[in-house]
């Protein structure tokens, strides 16, 4: 049976191809489908596909329909209007959620086994209320988080320190989006805190612009918008490292959006902590030892969150 090896994709606009492009060269799985409400589109990314697979692994992709989720290992939500010039993240809200309702709706319908990744924007606010819609175990719904804010940051730092990235373990936490929280206190290089870096070698940097990098890293996928429209290529890569910890059963630590009934005081909340993955979906979430600096503004992240889902339970007449 080759369930474990079945990715579903809902929504097959550019974020979506560039996740089931790179599931394709990854050899993770045996079958992936595309369902979108515009099948024309969905037939032509796989049909894109398909005329390259010579060039990868052994792979089934096709356009489908929801009765493909039934057997599916990981369903990947990245449907939603994508987010526009000027526009943030957490405007993009109302009208998503009410896509997610009917995405989940078709999809729990058919499994209940499957692990709901949810991609679309803004990201924690949809997977709070994938879940609320799924009625799914917590730990089976989760969202790409701060993945994709993590991996710019040691982008930054890398270019800073001129350090090969795979060598940066630092990480964000909190919502992906405006209150997001760098974990200072938790930054390594090569097994070093960043702190200490500089200290065991002669290079002599610069002393790092922590605001100036964090306002980059916020800033980075508007950027990234205005010049092209569209943000698609790491996050695609995010969520296929996020499918590969899950389907290969491999317990990694990556920061994805998981519920908290009770985080810092803060009631009913998805935001992102560093997560051990496995096969479930999130096995357990670790707290790191925050600053005091971290733990408020980590506060501060969920209550902006919070505030978030009561504005659409007040706009959207309660969801």
């Amino acid at each position: 049976m080759e369930s474990h090896r079945k990715v579903v994709i809902v929504g097959a606009g550019q974020v979506g191809a560039a996740i089931g492009f790179n599931l394709m060269k990854s050899g993770l799985i045996r079958e992936l489908v595309f369902i979108d409400v515009d099948r024309d589109r969905a037939q032509g990314e796989a049909e894109d596909m398909n005329h390259g697979l010579y060039f990868a692994p052994p792979i089934t992709i096709r356009a489908g329909d929801y009765d493909d989720c039934k057997d599916a290992a990981v369903v990947v939500h990245s449907a939603g209007l994508k987010r526009k010039p000027g526009q943030t993240r957490l405007e993009l809200t109302n009208v998503n959620v009410q896509i997610t309702r009917q995405i989940v709706r078709e999809v729990t319908q058919r499994t209940r086994d499957a692990v709901l990744l949810v991609v679309a924007n803004p990201v924690d606010i949809v997977t709070h209320y994938s879940l609320k819609f799924s009625g799914l175990p917590a730990h089976q719904v989760l969202g790409s988080g701060t993945m994709l804010d993590s991996t710019r940051l040691r982008y930054l730092l890398s270019r800073h320190y001129g350090v090969d990235a795979r060598n940066i373990e630092a990480s964000i936490v909190g919502e992906h989006g405006d209150s997001e929280v760098p974990l200072w206190s938790q930054a390594h290089i090569a097994g070093l805190p960043m702190e200490n870096y500089c200290e065991s070698c002669r290079n002599g940097y610069p002393d790092l612009d922590k605001a100036e990098v964090l306002r980059q890293v916020k800033d980075a996928g508007e950027a990234v918008i205005r010049t092209k429209g569209a943000t698609y290529f790491a996050v695609s890569l995010a969520v296929e490292r996020i499918v590969g910890a899950i389907l290969r059963d491999e317990h990694s630590v990556l920061t994805v959006s998981s519920h908290f009934d009770d985080f810092l005081g803060v009631h009913d909340v998805c935001l992102s902590l560093p997560a051990v993955l496995s096969r479930k979906g999130v096995d357990h979430v670790i707290w790191p030892d925050f600053s005091p600096d971290e733990r408020e503004g980590l506060r501060r992240s969920a209550q902006a969150l919070r505030s978030a889902i009561d504005e659409v339970e007040r706009t959207a007449g309660g969801v």
